[in-house]
């Protein structure tokens, strides 16, 4: 089989587009790794280095330990499946699956032999004799599939396979393509947009934005923890509710997040708390998803917020509220000016942790003592840069049964669950203590 490792891998067009920009991956053997992120990330891009269709501009591609920036495609051991199928509109469906048989000069025999068995585990033996324009999407699909699988290379290469089909033969292709590359032991590579097909089918997961990987891992680990504020944006449904909150430190009590005129309380002895202390008298991002919210009453005791439903969702087995509670969302804005940038350094974070309690001992040296920090005015922020992120009144998603007996307009008091919370910095990356 096959690993891959891309090291620093970047991609300039001729026209100047940074299409992938230091790129750092390692897929393992018999590994099905998800590439995912919006059009025109680069994820497709990362897909054909791979392949050997495009040359890293810098960078090295390696597959099983060995460079293979100079590699031609056909000695890369790789098989493709595009998204448009690609399939031979004269050829029968027999003869498109042998078609990469016949060109490695397998006799007629055991060619056949290796096409019945590829259909037969498709589902696609009764349809050998037809042409592509007989079948169906997901006939031609599976096709595709069945051309790639024939050869019996050592990595697949599948780029958004899935994205021309109906939604419900999307979700049976995805069942089938993951059981058949786990049943195979081979290492796949497959790019996609869809969340859904990234969480559902992935034992890892990578996430692009821009040409810059924001966060790997497995589908547990990304939704759970996310790296970035744009990770915590993009994975989930209804998405994470993402709000803006002044820090305050009772040292030794709590520390106090204040949202627009409400607050959360988070305790002293939550590993986060020191974590989240560092940015005593600052702006951070709270992010809660709406499984880490529950309607109570509002006399209930904890952490509780109140608003009022500005409207409702219906989904048939749940309704989703969004409620208006005062405070100021952050919204992630695709059509922003960079990337998000690399985490602040040891030095910085010390640095800063050195003037928050020079601040609680009533020392500190003035509003601009830290020339890198927030108010020093170079440091890229999230709170304060509007081409990258927006801010609007937040609307917080709250998950309710079918059809609840409430309507627009009603109060409604939820309960936090601040365990569940995440926080991000102004620039978009996690506080957090350790990883993973």
């Amino acid at each position: 089989m096959t690993t891959v490792a891309l090291k620093d891998v970047t991609k300039v067009f001729k026209d100047g587009t940074l299409a992938v920009d230091k790129v750092n991956l390692d897929v393992t053997d018999g590994e099905f790794m998800v590439l995912l992120g919006p059009s025109g990330c680069g994820k497709s891009t990362v897909l054909r280095m791979v392949a050997g269709l495009e040359d890293p501009t810098s960078g090295a591609v390696l597959l099983n330990g060995e460079l293979a920036n100079d590699l031609p495609p056909r000695e890369r051991g790789v098989a493709m499946v595009f998204q448009d199928f690609a399939l031979y509109p004269h050829m029968s469906v027999n003869e498109n699956i042998a078609f990469p048989l016949r060109l490695a000069g397998l006799e007629p025999d055991r060619r056949g032999e290796r096409v019945a068995d590829v259909a037969s585990a498709l589902g696609i033996g009764d349809v050998l004799a037809r042409k592509p324009s007989q079948l169906s999407g997901g006939q031609r699909q599976r096709v595709a599939m069945g051309r790639a699988i024939v050869r019996r290379p050592g990595l697949f290469l599948m780029d958004e396979p899935l994205s021309n089909l109906d939604s419900g033969l999307r979700a049976e292709l995805r069942a089938e393509i993951s059981g058949l590359t786990r049943e195979l032991g081979v290492t796949t590579v497959y790019v996609t947009h869809d969340q859904a097909e990234a969480l559902t089918m992935a034992d890892r997961v990578a996430i692009m934005r821009k040409g810059v990987l924001q966060d790997v891992g497995t589908p547990t680990q990304v939704y759970g923890r996310p790296a970035t504020l744009y990770v915590a944006a993009f994975l989930g449904s209804p998405r994470m509710n993402l709000l803006e909150a002044s820090v305050y430190v009772h040292l030794d009590r709590y520390v106090t997040l204040t949202l627009g005129e409400q607050a959360l309380y988070l305790p002293w002895n939550d590993i986060r708390t020191r974590a989240v202390a560092h940015y005593h008298g600052e702006r951070i991002v709270v992010g809660m998803r709406a499984e880490a919210l529950t309607p109570v009453s509002p006399d209930s005791p904890g952490d509780v917020l109140q608003g009022r439903i500005r409207y409702l969702e219906h989904h048939g087995h749940e309704s989703l509220a969004f409620l208006d509670i005062g405070a100021t969302a952050v919204v992630v804005d695709e059509m922003g000016s960079g990337p998000v940038e690399t985490p602040e350094s040891g030095q910085r974070g010390l640095r800063r942790f050195g003037q928050v309690m020079q601040r609680f001992a009533g020392r500190s040296g003035g509003e601009n003592e830290d020339e890198d920090g927030p108010r020093g005015g170079t440091r890229t922020s999230v709170l304060h840069d509007p081409g990258r992120h927006h801010r609007r009144p937040a609307e917080l998603a709250v998950r309710l049964a079918p059809y609840p007996a409430v309507s627009s307009g009603h109060p409604m008091a939820v309960q936090v669950r601040m365990d569940a919370l995440h926080f991000f910095d102004e620039r978009g990356d996690r506080i957090d203590v350790g990883w993973r």
